[in-house]
């Protein structure tokens, strides 16, 4: 079981009902279809913050992830995050801080709602 976050580059939306809608199209565009695009810089720098705080690689007590490599759940403008459970608090804070500050959605999909940091 993970905590799952999605963080992309473009507009705020004006409300979570939207939110919910551009994460769900997002979604199918860029990680449903199966072809990967290069991923736009804010996402690579994103990723880049976040693996320099904590490994990118298989879980364990030094890493939140519940899936690894980062980039594997990235694609253009949209990357989608799995967390473990156990680490899911700290780690969502911090990815909403981060992807504010850089300018970027975050969106939390089980709350279905955006997170700010």
């Amino acid at each position: 079981m993970s905590y799952d976050l999605a963080v992309w580059q473009g507009n705020v939306p004006s409300s979570n009902r939207e939110a919910v809608k551009m994460h769900e199209d997002l979604y199918r565009k860029y990680l449903d279809d199966g072809e990967v695009c290069p991923t736009v810089s804010a996402i690579a720098e994103l990723l880049a913050i976040l693996s320099d705080r904590w490994p990118d690689r298989d879980a364990g007590e030094d890493t939140p992830w519940a899936s690894t490599p980062l980039s594997g759940g990235a694609s253009g403008p949209y990357v989608y995050i799995t967390l473990a459970w156990s680490g899911a608090d700290v780690a969502s804070a911090y990815i909403a801080q981060v992807a504010n500050r850089l300018g970027l959605v975050c969106f939390d999909p089980q709350l279905k709602a955006l997170r700010l940091g």
